[in-house]
């Protein structure tokens, strides 16, 4: 038997924000902000970046890969995605940059993710309908939880996890980082490695999804893609993969670009927030 981790979807704000400093911005056109918001009680970090316009404009949630330091969030990347036109949030994960709490790979610290997608929502200059999400690599599976406990527009997920057990059983450098965050290994503690994959919930996701994803990865591999996709299918979902077989974990700067443009103009091709089932 599967257990899920339950969080309810709200009507109501689930966070605020407590402090928005400006920090030097890689571009001219782009103010970007180190953001301090509320988590059930805790305070946790993110960045935010935002146009310099004050037209009502798409909303982004990026959610960065690894955990701690590894994969933390790059202020160049940010700025990238707000060029294409977006407001865009980067929450830290808990317990990170002088945030409270401990992160724990997906489980209770995809509240950070909800409560930046309430953030981006309640921005005045972001319109409510419009706000899609996009995973890296560990920030995969919280994106497609996002996907299933909040109304995005759609979802991108860029050599994104979407099965943690199967990380677990290809990247034997984790295991140790893994049994310590979710408390065991997956035959100790299948309910906790189960709850954190988002595959068991794909019926709930009602957004397009967008997989891109390196044939070469060799940090989240191809068949993280292959398995996501086909539950898309056997759940009769809308999605796009985009498959580069010559690619690994880190795309090549200027392709990487070129998706990225690519990625942000399919985003926009879907700014109508889906109907949520009642």
């Amino acid at each position: 038997m599967i257990t899920v981790i339950i969080i309810e979807e709200r009507t109501t704000p689930l966070t605020k924000l407590l402090k928005k400093q400006f920090v030097p911005s890689p571009s001219p056109h782009i103010r970007l902000s180190l953001i301090s918001y509320e988590v059930g009680g805790l305070i946790v970090k993110g960045y935010m970046a935002e146009p310099k316009t004050e037209e009502p404009l798409p909303g982004l949630l990026y959610l960065r890969g690894g955990i701690k330091r590894v994969g933390m969030v790059r202020p160049a990347r940010m700025i990238q995605w707000a060029m294409e036109g977006f407001i865009v949030v980067a929450p830290f994960y808990r317990g990170n940059w002088g945030g409270e709490g401990q992160e724990d790979f997906a489980g209770v610290d995809r509240e950070d993710a909800f409560a930046a997608f309430d953030l981006l929502a309640e921005h005045p200059n972001v319109i409510p309908s419009q706000i899609h999400v996009f995973g890296f690599s560990r920030g995969g599976v919280m994106a497609l939880l996002c996907g299933i406990y909040r109304p995005v527009a759609s979802v991108t997920t860029w050599n994104g996890v979407s099965d943690m057990v199967l990380t677990y059983e290809e990247r034997v450098d984790l295991r140790r980082m893994m049994k310590r965050v979710i408390g065991g290994t997956p035959g100790k503690k299948p309910a906790a490695y189960a709850a954190r994959t988002p595959l068991h919930e794909i019926a709930l996701i009602t957004a397009p999804v967008l997989i891109v994803h390196g044939k070469l990865d060799e940090h989240v591999s191809f068949e993280h893609a292959r398995r996501l996709e086909a539950r898309l299918i056997e759940e009769g979902k809308p999605y796009e993969a985009w498959y580069f077989p010559a690619y690994s974990h880190q795309f090549p700067a200027q392709e990487h670009r070129k998706i990225l443009t690519k990625a942000a103009n399919w985003m926009k091709q879907h700014n109508t927030q889906p109907t949520r089932p009642s």
